[in-house]
């Protein structure tokens, strides 16, 4: 069973507002398959503490309009790996190093990714329609 719609664009928005505050590498997974206590992680990177907390803080803003708040905070007092839960999607924001360390993705590697686009991102000219 994939993640559920809402799953997905919880997802997703989180995934923008990483991307708004400078995330690095932001990664969507399913996990749907493999836990029952979740569908889908975020995951991002951010080279210090204080860009760390800036992801962290625009995450929950952005979600909390969606109509959703954490209904758990892990990690926030070090800066270094924070943990936001909002059950369908569990937020992991961490500093560099530690994503290095641990490797999320290469743990979940099974799982799908769900495409992201930061919307942010310059447009490929050479992917550009031209024919007019």
């Amino acid at each position: 069973m994939a993640a559920t719609e809402n799953a997905r664009r919880l997802a997703l928005i989180a995934a923008q507002a990483a991307a708004d505050k400078k995330a690095t590498d932001v990664v969507l997974l399913d996990v749907s398959e493999q836990l029952v206590i979740t569908d889908c992680f975020m995951i991002a990177s951010a080279p210090n503490e204080r860009q760390v907390e800036a992801i962290v803080d625009a995450v929950e803003e952005k979600l909390r309009a969606a109509g959703t708040k954490p209904v758990r905070r892990e990690g926030a007092r070090e800066g270094r790996w924070v943990l936001l839960d909002f059950v369908d999607v569990v937020v992991h924001v961490q500093h560099s190093e530690e994503r290095a360390f641990y490797q999320l993705e290469r743990l979940w590697k099974d799982c799908p990714r769900i495409e992201f686009e930061d919307r942010n991102e310059p447009v490929d000219a050479d992917s550009k329609d031209t024919d007019a």
